[in-house]
């Protein structure tokens, strides 16, 4: 019974070491980048338009705060009057259970120089308030810093994007595709079978 008892304890502070360990929240990491997303005004729409986005270290401090930086890995995040009543997009502390940022929009390796990447919004992405997050990760793949493209309450520089709605010209395209298709392939059909047919009369 003590054995047993032992046995569970050596588990659960194993449990508790490996979570406390793997843990990494958004609130420690400093704000050492910096980072702008420009485009046309209005509303954006997906699979349309493009958002330039421009990151780097701000020189304002020290040297040698990006030395452990090897990655840098840009994305798309939800502004907060997007994630109302939507569990799905919850900012959560703990950067594993965070869901503020589901888009991917690049991943490059760090450089002290500031860095451009214009981004065609992908057709995936759905109707809402957004703003551009940079994460700053170390050679285990671990965030140590990041920047973004608003104020810390996530209100100011934010865009909105509209979905794909309705019909789309590569959609239309696809479509005519497999109709020639659908087509041909009943023609060879019907030519197949009249063929046979001759042949079982002769």
């Amino acid at each position: 019974m003590a054995a047993r008892g032992l046995l569970l304890a050596s588990f659960l502070l194993f449990s508790c070491f490996a979570e406390t360990y793997g843990m990494i929240s958004f609130s420690s990491l400093p704000r050492t980048l910096v980072v702008t997303a420009s485009h046309r005004q209005g509303l954006l729409k997906a699979d349309e338009d493009k958002i330039t986005v421009i990151w780097g270290l701000n020189q304002s401090f020290p040297a040698g705060t990006d030395s452990a930086y090897t990655t840098i890995k840009v994305k798309l995040c939800y502004a907060p009057i997007s994630q109302v009543d939507r569990a799905w997009r919850k900012t959560v502390d703990h950067l594993s259970k965070d869901k503020t940022c589901q888009f991917k929009i690049v991943s490059r390796p760090y450089s002290n120089t500031n860095q451009t990447f214009q981004w065609t919004i992908e057709c995936d992405v759905p109707t809402a308030t957004y703003f551009v997050r940079a994460y700053a990760f170390n050679a285990e793949d671990h965030e140590v810093a990041y920047g973004q493209n608003t104020d810390a309450k996530k209100t100011t520089n934010l865009f909105e994007i509209q979905a794909i709605t309705g019909r789309h010209v590569s959609l239309d395209i696809a479509s005519v595709c497999f109709s020639a298709f659908s087509i041909v392939a009943l023609m060879g059909f019907f030519f197949a079978e009249k063929r046979k047919g001759r042949k079982a009369q002769q």
